[in-house]
């Protein structure tokens, strides 16, 4: 029997993995919205079926919860790419790993938690990101006046 706590957990799981999900989308990575909603979701529902398993055969509902985690760490190492330019992917494998665990407190019923963690997790893409990439301008500017200098 679907309990209403299961419909809220749900609902804000497919609304918090689209809300970063969207920004994903929105930079053109690969792990857009539909993935990040579907990682959210699944592991919401992974934990919902975990604590109704423990509860019905007086087990551990950390077992799941662990499978979901290695699972995570699985398509996270799947997202990322290393070629001759270096190594890409590895903020997208965070984003996974991130969207997996406010699945899982969707599904634990720990909504303020979910929804601070995915407030957190923009400040992360969208604020550090824009500060990166001063940081890498200012880097650049660096080595371009160090270079010329070399060549005096």
């Amino acid at each position: 029997m679907v309990w209403p706590d299961d419909v809220y957990s749900i609902v804000l799981a497919v609304v918090l993995g689209a809300a970063l999900g969207l920004e994903r989308e929105i930079r053109g990575k690969a792990a857009g919205l539909r993935t990040n909603v579907l990682i959210c979701v699944g592991a919401a529902l992974f934990t919902i079926i975990s604590e109704r398993m423990a509860a019905a055969h007086d087990a551990s509902v950390t077992r799941i919860a662990a499978q979901i985690v290695t699972g995570v760490g699985f398509l996270g190492a799947g997202a990322i790419i290393q070629d001759r330019a270096g190594i890409h992917g590895l903020t997208t494998a965070a984003t996974i790993w991130i969207v997996a665990s406010i699945g899982m407190a969707c599904g634990a019923g720990l909504y303020l938690l979910a929804a601070i963690t995915t407030g957190v997790a923009f400040v992360v893409l969208i604020g550090l990101a824009k500060l990166a990439k001063s940081a890498e301008l200012h880097a650049t500017k660096q080595k371009t006046q160090e270079n010329g200098n070399d060549n005096a």
